[in-house]
């Protein structure tokens, strides 16, 4: 923030403007105790240029909205001490009648950091004791879900979540929803799929579904019995899942689709994503072939032209965010887009499902997301407004939000257990 003396600093090439001041001082302080007081300060909002006269100019200077003219009689020292005189004397009056305004102090407090020793030497913090106003507006990520209430992760039925991301992305991209979940209380894991984010493994060479999601499947094995987790997946992510729904449903509490393909038995996700190529210009645009096996034969991954991704994916994104997307995107291996899903309701129906729809996408339509709600509708639907198609990136706090409210939803109660109320109720003759 700037000084506020530079509003009203002289230059070389204009004068400083002053102050009319009355003939007595008891009279500038009257018309001074008028003026509104903004903060326990008169606040300069403006200043004019009047008409020049043939020897001197007039300047104007707006006073909290009283236009206050100089008749150019005064020498400018002398002015300023007047006024300071003059605001002497209304300090002096409000404390006597005991009518001084609220003025905002601030006081810091400097302590040292825990562990702090000269061997360390760690530098001390400050903290403000100014209560804070509206523009200093500071959330933690509790107060983000649950206003001043605190959350309660231990009466959670689980607090782990497992971050899958879409096809292209890898686990950089869970960086905000990462460190939301963690500030609250939860465990997270993200994971890298085959041929993405970090894993070195050929993109072109990936051949089947289990291939590309198996190390989302070691998570899954190297977990405890009894042990459960919220499983999200975003974009080709929503697939991802699916076949792990499929495999593992004792170990998924709930399982969240964000902007995601979810699919039905016997659907793979070109089936899904097709339906909306023909109205979706940008989208063919964006993709670029690869042919890891010659021109000759079938494509084997989809990569995306770098000059498009903001139209595309990021169209409510900050720059940051798109650059990092734009030097860590990998293209996305074929073979799993044309594998179609086996999906029981033994398995894959029994786990509890959320939807998180993205208003402003332009990868995935609204249109297209409605559409595979409506044809096996999940559990509860969500919305971000003003979401493009990475709503970890444009809106975090409000994918963060969702996220713990679904993790909240309490587990259901199965029959055995309502039997098991039931016959409580009874013996304790409450019924």
């Amino acid at each position: 923030m700037g000084n506020a003396l530079d509003c009203i600093a002289p230059t070389n090439q204009m004068e400083a403007s002053t102050y009319r001041s009355s003939s007595s001082s008891s009279a500038a302080a009257a018309a001074f105790s008028t003026r509104p007081f903004f903060g326990g300060r008169p606040s300069l909002l403006s200043s004019s240029r009047n008409k020049r006269s043939k020897n001197k100019e007039r300047l104007s200077v707006s006073f909290d909205g009283a236009v206050v003219d100089d008749d150019g009689g005064h020498d400018s020292s002398t002015i300023i001490q007047e006024q300071a005189i003059a605001a002497a004397l209304l300090f002096r009056h409000h404390q006597r009648n005991g009518s001084l305004p609220d003025f905002i102090r601030s006081t810091s407090v400097v302590y040292p950091s825990p562990g702090n020793s000269k061997k360390q030497g760690g530098l001390p913090k400050s903290s403000s004791a100014r209560r804070r106003s509206l523009s200093d507006l500071t959330i933690t990520p509790q107060q983000l879900v649950n206003g001043h209430q605190e959350l309660k992760i231990e009466s959670l039925e689980t607090n782990h979540f497992v971050l899958v991301h879409g096809g292209g992305f890898g686990a950089w991209c869970w960086y905000k929803t990462m460190t939301l979940l963690i500030e609250t209380g939860f465990k997270v894991d993200v994971v890298d799929l085959t041929g993405s984010g970090v894993s070195s493994f050929d993109t072109n060479s990936i051949t089947s579904l289990a291939h590309y999601v198996k190390p989302l499947t070691d998570i899954f094995d190297k977990l405890q019995d009894g042990k459960k987790v919220i499983l999200v997946g975003h974009d080709f992510g929503g697939a991802c899942i699916s076949f792990v729904m499929e495999l593992y449903p004792p170990k998924i509490a709930k399982a969240v689709f964000i902007a995601a393909a979810m699919l039905t038995n016997g659907q793979n996700t070109l089936d899904i994503f097709s339906k909306q190529m023909g109205s979706n210009d940008l989208m063919r645009q964006a993709q670029i072939f690869l042919y890891g096996n010659g021109r000759n034969k079938p494509p084997t991954a989809v990569d995306f032209d770098k000059t498009l991704l903001r139209d595309l994916f990021f169209n409510q994104c900050s720059t940051k965010d798109v650059a990092l997307a734009s030097v860590s995107m990998r293209p996305i291996p074929f073979k799993p887009v044309l594998e179609k899903l086996t999906l029981s309701d033994t398995n894959y129906g029994s786990v509890r499902r959320f939807y998180i729809k993205t208003q402003e996408d332009c990868a995935i339509s609204m249109f297209l997301q409605e559409a595979m709600i409506k044809s096996d509708p999940p559990e509860r639907v969500f919305q971000i407004k003003g979401s493009d198609h990475a709503p970890f990136f444009s809106r975090p706090q409000g994918l963060h939000r969702i996220l713990v409210e679904i993790a909240q939803v309490p587990p259901k109660k199965t029959s055995s257990s309502t039997t098991t109320e039931l016959r409580h109720l009874l013996e304790n003759d409450t019924l």
